[in-house]
């Protein structure tokens, strides 16, 4: 949603709920949710009742439930690749072309690789998949070339070419997930938490596929289970989702890519205003519930709140 229609968004409640919610502090804010039908493929219709919201443990008033599908479907995707993967991904190479070609018109696609600490970008965004797909290669599968993947995810972040709110940001990360500058399971680690702060920001949902690095530290059981516990960490703050299939790499993408597809079939866009105390931008906690039978919800767990948003005409 555009911030114009999002500060429209916030202020068309009453005026006695307004008056309210000023009172609190209320600030203006969205997330990205994803909603499965359980045993069907029909889209559900959903409306700002069946939700509930709260930030920082305090509810929020929900605007508008918009799906993002028709004149919404707009959506920029940046495919991020560990530099260094294990260059066995190259029979993989072929379901990740074919996912690409199957986007829609709707849909802008950067191919992008992790190279010290950095995204570096194969091809810019468009909607030429073959023009996307040029920029697609082997990795290099040098040791530690990615530095660490969560640099390297801050940095797309940081770097999101493209100053579009119009549109849906999502990206795919093909790595192991694997910190080598703080090597054990430790959920407060900064530069995960750094990669989950910017990302939010930035308003982009990380989508996630495990594949092994070169480095040896990534290939141990412990080192394996560290890296994949730490992405999941950052997929679930975002809204995204992670593939994986046990400790070994998956022989295939394909499963993962028409999951992927359907939920990005099955989003909505949840505007809402909160309760916010500080007067400085931050990342808050956030949680999303539903009510509606038969349903699966997947939704951010963090949510960037920008404090002192004039509505329009103000």
């Amino acid at each position: 949603m555009k911030m114009r229609e999002l500060l429209v968004a916030a202020v068309c409640v009453s005026a006695m709920g307004s008056a309210a919610m000023a009172q609190d502090g209320a600030v203006p804010s969205q997330s990205i949710v994803t909603v499965m039908t359980k045993g069907a493929e029909s889209q559900p219709t959903l409306d700002a009742k069946d939700f509930k919201v709260q930030v920082n443990g305090k509810t929020a008033q929900i605007n508008s439930v918009t799906p993002l599908r028709g004149d919404r479907a707009g959506l920029e995707m940046v495919v991020l690749i560990d530099s260094g993967a294990r260059n066995s991904m190259g029979r993989n190479m072929e379901d990740i072309a074919k996912f690409v070609q199957s986007q829609p018109l709707s849909t802008a696609i950067a191919i992008a690789y992790m190279q010290n600490g950095r995204a570096v970008f194969a091809t810019p965004f468009t909607s030429d998949k073959l023009a996307a797909l040029r920029g697609l290669h082997l990795p290099g599968g040098v040791p530690g070339e990615s530095a660490s993947p969560y640099f390297c995810i801050s940095d797309l972040a940081k770097q999101w070419p493209s100053n579009s709110r119009d549109v849906r940001r999502e990206a795919v990360v093909i790595t192991d997930g694997f910190d080598p500058y703080n090597p054990r399971f430790d959920p407060d680690d900064p530069y995960l938490q750094a990669a989950i702060a910017d990302s939010v920001k930035a308003g982009i949902v990380i989508n996630a596929i495990f594949w092994h690095d070169q480095g040896f530290a990534s290939r141990t059981l412990r080192g394996t289970d560290t890296g994949q516990n730490l992405m999941s960490l950052l997929t679930d703050a975002t809204g995204g989702n992670y593939y994986y299939q046990g400790f070994s790499n998956p022989v295939s993408f394909v499963p993962f890519f028409e999951d992927l597809q359907r939920r990005l079939n099955n989003q909505y866009e949840l505007s809402f205003s909160a309760p916010f105390k500080g007067n400085k931008p931050d990342v808050a906690s956030l949680k999303v519930k539903l009510d509606v039978p038969n349903t699966k919800l997947t939704s951010a767990s963090r949510v960037f709140m920008l404090p002192g948003a004039v509505p329009v005409g103000q």
